[in-house]
């Protein structure tokens, strides 16, 4: 079989201008980046403002495992499909991070048949997008150090700056570092700290603004440190809002690029679901919604991150009602989690699928307290049995959800119109009664402890003494009217990566709680959360390459 980025550089690509005639784009509404990528204009999106919205869909997926999901392969798949069905589609995809790419993960531009293209340009730099929250992230940085170093007009206490430096690469010699070292001339002294640009308070903003303004409005409070009296101080406060909105009025634009059976994508922005909202841009979403009569989009990693973020964060700030959600699952992934070795997951196993299956079990009830129906595919693999897969759609079928056979990554839009038929049906035989999980009046605390209760299936949450502090910090100064955004492992429902399946007795630790108030949520870190990651002992930067005539190899 052809590895991924070989099926991708083999496929031969319509130019973006003609994709865009799908959707009656002229060129003149392109911002051209070559001939396969364009963002769209800010007069082509406000010209459409009046059109009734499409139909939304959201692709999650059950908690990730070394077995793999497919989560957005499945999304691209699907709207391949509705393409194939003649139904006017358009796909809603975040952009990838540079840190997986070299890492483990690999890249987000889908697999096999089900993939966005050109793959190796969105997996790298892309459109800058992303260099460019780096440089206004950083470029806060310098100035709040420069406000300093130049007489500290705000009475900034330097042992209260939390704003962090960030880079979109897995660095852990970066996650606490000691700047201003050298010379009077070369600043002061002082501990830092990096993230990945993916979980900076930048990206959250670029993809929670509506517009220019927004956006503007969103910079300006963000906080950046506290002064000596213990009072917030913001990026307004340190003049850095109209320079990080000039490096930022391109990367706001929604990107236009294509699957590989030619299906429009806008693909843009890209927080991560374990340590930030992990969902694309609101101004992208919401302009699909009027170029099309059916939106596919996806949320970060397993439906207790992403599509929680999705639901009580993106779907609340940007007035968005979706009509159905897609979980994703594979019957290997589900007998990993009842307790099968990977090597082992291609054997049918009818016991370890019944011990595992608790886990999509648990994501259903989940996906079901926000009022919104539930499609459950199963990812097929050739290793799949008929009895496992009749198994799975009992299940299902049990607790009224709608089930089909997925094989997108072997056969493209054709191997997902069965998807497309139940998604269809059910969009047009079930009312949507989307609500958020919390109201925001609640208290931080008890915001935290419902999604820890009812989403985790935790028996309550445990404060470090920090958190606690800070948490009353927060709410002294006005931020507790805020939704939270919780930073958790990704491996598993709890905050511990090991407990697989669906956990019972065991509490959410918060170690660190603070205030992305541009952005506009509480972020709450559980367990042992990294936002900076590391690379592995054999990260797949090993394995990328490019041969004499510019060709990449290795990138998957």
């Amino acid at each position: 079989m052809k590895t991924d980025i070989e099926i991708a550089q083999e496929a031969e690509l319509l130019p973006i201008k003609e994709v865009a005639a799908k959707l009656q784009i002229d060129e003149d509404d392109l911002e051209l980046y070559g001939k396969y990528k364009a963002k769209l204009s800010d007069n082509y999106i406000k010209s459409i403002q009046g059109n009734r919205d499409g139909k939304l869909i959201l692709v999650t997926a059950i908690n990730p495992t070394p077995a793999g999901e497919g989560k957005t392969t499945t999304s691209i798949g699907l709207a391949q499909a509705f393409a194939r069905l003649d139904k006017k589609a358009v796909l809603a995809l975040r952009e990838p991070s540079l840190g997986p790419c070299f890492g483990i993960k690999g890249g987000a531009a889908g697999g096999g048949y089900s993939q966005v293209v050109p793959m190796e340009d969105l997996n790298l730099h892309f459109t800058g997008d992303f260099h460019a929250v780096t440089s206004a992230n950083n470029l806060l940085s310098a100035m709040i150090d420069n406000h300093v170093h130049q007489g500290n007009e705000l009475r900034i206490d330097t042992r209260s700056i939390v704003w962090k430096r960030c880079l979109d690469l897995n660095d852990r010699a970066l996650r606490n570092v000691v700047v201003g070292l050298g010379d009077k001339t070369d600043g002061f002294v002082r501990e830092d700290h990096f993230v990945i640009t993916v979980a900076s308070e930048i990206m959250a903003i670029l993809c929670l603004a509506s517009d220019l303004k927004d956006l503007k409005d969103r910079l300006s409070r963000i906080v950046v440190a506290y002064d000596l009296d213990g009072k917030p101080v913001t990026a307004e406060d340190i003049k850095a809002v109209g320079s990080m909105a000039a490096l930022l009025k391109d990367a706001i634009k929604p990107n236009l690029i294509q699957t590989l059976e030619h299906t429009p994508a806008l693909v843009h922005g890209g927080p991560f679901a374990n340590i930030a909202h992990g969902c694309n841009s609101v101004i992208a979403t919401r302009t699909a919604l009027k170029m099309a009569d059916y939106v596919i989009t996806e949320a970060g990693f397993g439906a207790d991150l992403g599509a929680e973020k999705f639901f009580d964060i993106k779907c609340r700030y940007a007035g968005l009602s979706p009509d159905a959600v897609v979980l994703v699952a594979t019957i290997r992934a589900l007998k990993y989690n009842g307790g099968i070795k990977k090597e082992n997951l291609s054997k049918e196993n009818l016991a370890a699928l019944k011990r595992g299956i608790v886990n999509l079990e648990k994501h259903i009830e989940n996906l079901k307290q926000y009022g919104v129906p539930v499609i459950v595919t199963l990812n097929a693999f050739d290793t799949d049995t008929e009895a496992e897969t009749e198994f799975v759609k009992s299940f299902c079928e049990e607790r009224d959800c709608a089930f089909a056979l997925s094989r997108v990554w072997e056969k493209g839009g054709e191997g997902g119109e069965e998807l497309a038929g139940q998604v269809l049906n059910t969009i047009w035989h079930k009312t949507s009664e989307f609500k958020p999980l919390y109201e925001l009046d609640l208290s931080p605390e008890e915001k935290i402890e419902t999604i820890a209760g009812k989403i985790y299936g935790a028996d309550g949450v445990d404060y470090s003494s920090k958190a606690k502090k800070q948490l009353d910090e927060l709410k002294k100064l006005g931020y507790g009217g805020l939704p939270v955004c919780i930073a958790k492992t990704q491996y598993s429902l709890s905050d511990d990566q090991t407990l697989l399946g669906r956990p019972k007795g065991f509490r959410i630790n918060v170690r660190e709680v603070y205030v992305s108030a541009g952005a506009g949520f509480i972020v709450v870190v559980t367990g042992n959360i990294m936002t900076m990651p590391g690379l592995s002992k054999n990260p797949a930067a090993y394995k990328i390459d490019v041969d004499d005539d510019g060709k990449i190899t290795g990138l998957f």
